[in-house]
């Protein structure tokens, strides 16, 4: 079976890639965008910077902003009508992976029409259009929306997260501008970090590897070991390393998938709204030390680039050790905490397990996980 690499039409990386956006609008020859922002970007100016452009060039838009954390379906069904209504033609996403995956939800049941539950676009839903076309503005060096073909998102009535996997929803152009990320909290930083670096190493080791996204985790995941750091420092160079380390990480994931550490996130980030990125960083050393014995020699890999010394003079089982204990270092140095205490309570864990199994990314783990695994691991950090 030939293997597939599906990407953006058309990326920027840089500063001030934001403003090729005018470019590509005239190129296309769109009229009107609908631009999804969360509040907090708004509030503090970040969204602006976009909009100036637009405001500059006379490019009509309408602002939609109605967006949560961890984005629920209302989130998506009030968003379609808001498109609908304002008569764009095109999506600009303003900000991290909740402004993208209702982005994405959003322009895919407006040329899906079909597909106006939701719900019914969990998995790989047989869509047959394009989604309406997305210009991506990342604002987060993490979830890598931008450039990849999933989207996650939150039924709160039933508390689980559901991944949609369609190459009809990735955004035609992204602009990956680390100026849009200037503004970050360190913890934000941290966390979106630690989860871009949760997909290179699943990527990576996951079932459907191969040698092209091989290339490209590793490289993200050198990339993020050197800059995380310095980052949450605010260090302006390692933003800008950090917003091309999380894009590649997305390259190679979006191609491949993922495996148990988001399948189990996911259900922590539904059930208590725990942010993704931290849920993904708590559980990574974890499930790397589970799928070490899946691993074959990869774990030799991650921990040279990670900038671990001597690792050819290792044994297997000291070089696996190493990786899990680089990642783990790494997220320790950036403030992430190391348990799910005050986080998990014990009698959700039958229904953490049961929803982590049926995740779309759970398939691609390198290691089968039983429920009896999953809930030694969740058990094993509280």
């Amino acid at each position: 079976m030939a293997n597939r690499i599906t990407l953006n039409q058309t990326s920027y990386h840089g500063k001030g890639a934001i403003n090729e956006i005018v470019n590509e609008v005239k190129t296309h020859g769109w009229k009107k965008a609908f631009v999804c922002s969360d509040p907090d970007l708004i509030k503090f100016g970040v969204t602006k910077k976009v909009t100036d452009i637009l405001d500059k060039n006379n490019l009509a838009y309408e602002i939609y902003s109605d967006i949560k954390p961890n984005p629920p379906v209302e989130n998506v069904v009030s968003g379609v009508e808001a498109c609908k209504k304002c008569g764009a033609d095109y999506i600009i996403a303003i900000g991290g992976g909740s402004s993208m995956d209702t982005a994405k939800a959003v322009g895919i049941i407006i040329t899906n029409p079909e597909f106006a539950d939701v719900r019914s676009l969990e998995g790989v839903a047989p869509t047959k259009n394009p989604c309406l076309p997305i210009i991506a503005v990342p604002t987060t060096a993490g979830t890598a929306a931008e450039v990849t073909i999933n989207y996650v998102i939150t039924d709160v009535q039933a508390k689980r997260k559901f991944v949609c996997v369609d190459v009809h929803d990735i955004p035609v152009i992204a602009c990956v501008d680390p100026e849009m990320m200037m503004s970050m909290p360190a913890k934000l930083c941290a966390s979106t970090g630690m989860d871009a670096l949760t997909h290179a190493i699943e990527g990576y080791i996951t079932k459907g590897a191969w040698e092209m996204t091989d290339m490209m985790h590793l490289k993200a995941i050198e990339i993020i070991g050197r800059s995380l750091r310095a980052s949450v420092k605010g260090d302006e160079k390692a933003r800008e390393d950090m917003a091309l380390g999380q894009y590649i990480a997305g390259m190679g994931f979006s191609n491949v998938g993922l495996g148990i550490d988001h399948s189990m996130a996911h259900t922590l980030s539904a059930f208590y709204d725990t942010p993704h990125g931290v849920a993904c960083a708590i559980l990574l050393p974890t499930v790397m030390a589970y799928n070490a014995q899946a691993s074959g020699e990869k774990y030799r890999e991650i921990a040279r680039v990670m900038g671990v010394k001597g690792v050819d003079s290792m044994s297997q089982e000291e070089y696996r050790k190493a990786a899990v204990d680089a990642v783990r270092q790494l997220s320790v140095d950036v403030g992430i905490p190391q348990n799910l205490k005050g986080i998990v309570q014990e009698k959700d864990l039958d229904y953490l397990a049961d929803c982590a199994l049926k995740d779309a990314c759970a398939p691609g783990n390198p290691r089968e996980a039983t429920k009896k695994d999953v809930l030694d691991m969740f058990k094993s950090l509280m």
